[in-house]
């Protein structure tokens, strides 16, 4: 039997994706379904003065109207933390509608409640509120004197600062500098399916549908708000439509939704709309990056400076942590990393497709094409020639791959060759463009210990069992690959079942995590189990494996085998008939190394990309992407491939495309709908070339997969900012890269 896992197998979940028989969070059927619209603020600062619902009240099918007047207050204020820890895990440390202040534009400011989706929509638009606005502060401009630096970030998990060596030393030494100041537009996640959670209440025991990318998070999350013990509520998620971060906090709807149907008394859905997906679930925020780099004349690095500054909520210190991989991937023996903010009147920002790298190494990759250029060296060999063999701390590499990544893809790009003098290469009225970056995204070992459950019938078939979700990366897919393995089962003997916080719990699969940690439960458990039935036959006297070492046995298509003696054996369901067993089960655990495990933990890869530019209209076109990468053991790889497709996708939006501002008139977003707010679609994308370099991993977990959820997009957009200088000779400073930044000056 050839093993499942590293096959490139067919998403099981296919089928029902297809014909439709998957159900979505707003899909599920009920009896005596409500349905809540939200009524967000139009302001982004000040009071409520009045509401007044008589016109929403009087509409057809209304049941409720809920605002700060009439709704309960939540038992315990809640406290940022990120989703993978384990914890509760509210989006922001504020919950709405317990008082009469408006903190930013778009917060929930009334519920409604009607017997239809369209006719809460329209009784939700006679909520007539009258408002007291106060002086705002929405973009950093206006709030660039009021900059603070933080202790931490990340609900209080990580520095906001780290320096090593002497950096102010480092540059002075350096025969070379490039100092440089980045702006990067907000970003929002655009799910295809909006946000939407339906809660059903059977006495005090509360059951939530929820859209999100972690049931345990949203189970935790509305028990600590509503003051119910975690096993009273239970959270059920087969199919999410896309979560890009969106989905892995839990925001104030998913509470307000089990706050509602427990004053209607009737299941009650709440489907966030399109132009609320922009002010209810977090976004990329608005920030300011500076970098300076210094090195020999041989490329060798003297020190790396990087400083964020960036826009957070009045009550959290969020900011993406975007200076962590810039201070690890190349050597330098000075380093300082360093996060600011500005407090606004927004909701706390959040993951948000790759969050921190993204940005991080774009900023780091361009000024390094920008330093190769100045010291005149090939870009793909200054990046060789820097790449760190240690962390900071010295310590090794829980598995590296980057110099073969860079190589890899440079192979598959055609880049041996290249002039490197800009504004060589047209097309016609296009300008041709080559450019490259490197890619790295951390390993979290945040999370706590994880569970899965394995059971075996008699008659040949197994179930494995973990409260995980897909939320379109394959999981399903690929745990039964895992599963059919640690087992020695064939994959169509195995179904995998997940989605239901009533099943062992895993943490969130958020941070490019979710391979790493559910595959390392579900291994455990059906290895567990396998070695459960092989110590049962291996003590029983009718087994034909009676006395034998049960380290000798292995087990191929359900059959127990001596090593080399293939024919002395027999089957699972033959050792369990004959000691009447119908069924046998096996729980498996995994308790990540602790965050300070003394290796250095990175997931690397290699971006390149080919551009066509019109320099009279500032029209950039990516011709073709090629990207490799190495994430430990790939599990299954059509469906890697598919992640890191996406991932490079995103960084084609990122780059010339996805970007938001608050208009500082009103305080709010200027774009709202998919006609606005630009997202790369199909005519969009072009060729894209994916290599995967398996590199062996023994810290990530017993199967050494480190996860491709968010590498693919890490450093795609410098690669093609970089082709885009190529072919201009234009440096792009700013995402993303407009019209107005890319075309000659006049």
């Amino acid at each position: 039997m050839s093993p499942a896992v590293g096959s490139a197998v067919d998403r099981v979940d296919g089928r029902a994706k297809v014909t439709g028989a998957a159900r979505y969070t707003a899909e599920i059927v009920l009896p005596d379904l409500a349905h809540a619209a939200l009524v967000g603020a139009t302001i982004p600062s000040g009071r409520i003065r009045a509401i007044d619902s008589s016109a929403a009240l009087a509409a057809g099918g209304v049941l409720a109207v809920l605002t700060h007047e009439n709704l309960p207050k939540v038992a315990a204020a809640p406290r940022l933390l990120p989703s993978l820890v384990g914890a509760a895990a509210p989006g922001e440390s504020f919950f709405p509608m317990q008082d009469d202040q408006v903190h930013y534009a778009g917060q929930p400011v009334a519920l409604v409640v009607a017997d239809s989706h369209e006719r809460a929509q329209y009784a939700a638009s006679l909520v007539h509120i009258d408002y007291e606005r106060a002086p705002s502060v929405t973009t950093l401009g206006e709030g660039r004197s009021l900059a603070y630096e933080p202790q931490t970030l990340f609900g209080g998990l990580m520095p906001a600062r780290m320096a090593y060596g002497d950096v102010d030393a480092g540059l002075a030494e350096a025969d070379v500098r490039v100092d440089v100041m980045y702006r990067f537009a907000a970003n929002h996640h655009n799910a295809i399916e909006t946000s939407a959670t339906t809660a059903v209440w059977e006495e005090d025991r509360l059951t939530l549908y929820d859209s999100t990318m972690g049931i345990r998070a949203s189970q935790l999350t509305v028990a600590q708000l509503l003051g119910l013990p975690a096993s009273d509520v239970r959270v059920i998620t087969h199919f999410v439509g896309g979560g890009f971060g969106g989905k892995a906090m839990t925001w104030p709807h998913v509470t307000l939704a089990a706050m509602a149907a427990r004053h209607v008394r009737h299941p009650v859905r709440l489907m966030l709309t399109r132009t609320q997906a922009f002010t209810a679930t977090g976004h990329r925020e608005e920030q300011e990056q500076a970098i300076s780099l210094g090195a020999k004349r041989d490329g060798t690095l003297t020190a790396i400076r990087h400083h964020k500054l960036s826009i957070t909520s009045p009550f959290d210190d969020w900011a993406e942590p975007a200076t962590g991989t810039t201070t690890q991937v190349y050597a330098t023996p000075n380093a300082e990393g360093v996060h600011q903010l500005v407090r606004g009147n927004t909701m706390t920002p959040t993951f948000t497709r790759g969050p921190g790298e993204t940005v991080g190494v774009f900023v780091l990759e361009t000024a390094m094409d920008e330093l190769a250029y100045t010291l005149g060296v090939d870009p793909l060999a200054l990046r060789l020639h820097c790449h760190a063999e240690t962390d900071p701390r010295g310590n090794p590499w829980s598995s590296d791959g980057l110099a073969e990544c860079l190589r890899t893809a440079a192979s598959s790009f055609g880049w041996a060759g290249r002039d490197p003098r800009p504004r060589m290469r047209r097309d016609g009225d296009w300008l041709i463009g080559t450019g490259m970056a490197a890619a790295a995204y951390p390993v979290a070992f945040l999370m706590p210990t994880q569970r899965a459950r394995a059971r075996i019938y008699a008659g040949g078939d197994a179930v494995v069992q973990t409260g995980t979700q897909e939320f379109g990366t394959g999981v399903t897919t690929v745990m039964t690959q895992v599963a059919a393995d640690g087992l020695g089962l064939p994959m169509d003997t195995v179904r995998f079942e997940a989605g239901d916080t009533d099943l062992p719990n895993t943490s969130a699969a958020v941070g490019s995590s979710g391979a790493m940690m559910v595959s390392a439960a579900v291994h455990n458990a059906a290895t567990a189990l396998r070695d459960q039935l092989i110590a049962m036959a291996v003590a029983d006297e009718g087994s034909p494996l009676h006395g034998a070492d049960p380290a000798q046995v292995e087990v191929h298509d359900g059959r127990m085998v001596l090593r080399g003696r293939p024919e002395v054996g027999e089957t699972y369901g033959e050792a369990m008939t004959r000691h009447h067993l119908e069924d046998a089960e096996a729980l498996g655990s995994w308790t990540p190394p602790p965050p300070d495990t003394p290796h250095g933990l990175l997931t690397f890869g290699a971006q390149f990309a080919e551009v066509a530019v019109d320099p009279e209209l500032g029209l950039v076109r990516v011709r073709r992407l090629a990207g490799a990468f190495a994430p430990g053991r790939v599990l299954n790889p059509k469906t890697a491939r598919s992640q890191l497709m996406g991932g490079m996708l995103w960084g084609l939006g990122q780059a010339l495309l996805e970007g938001n501002r608050m208009d500082p008139r009103f305080g709010r977003w200027s774009a709202t709908s998919l006609g606005d707010y630009l997202v790369p679609v199909n005519a969009d994308a072009p060729d894209v070339t994916i290599d995967l370099i398996e590199v062996h991993d023994e810290v990530v977990g017993p199967l050494g997969a480190k996860g491709v959820g968010e590498i693919g997009q890490v450093g795609v957009a410098a690669a093609i900012a970089n082709a885009v200088y190529h072919a201009t000779g234009r440096r792009m400073h700013a995402l993303p890269m407009t019209a107005e930044l890319v075309m000659d000056p006049p």
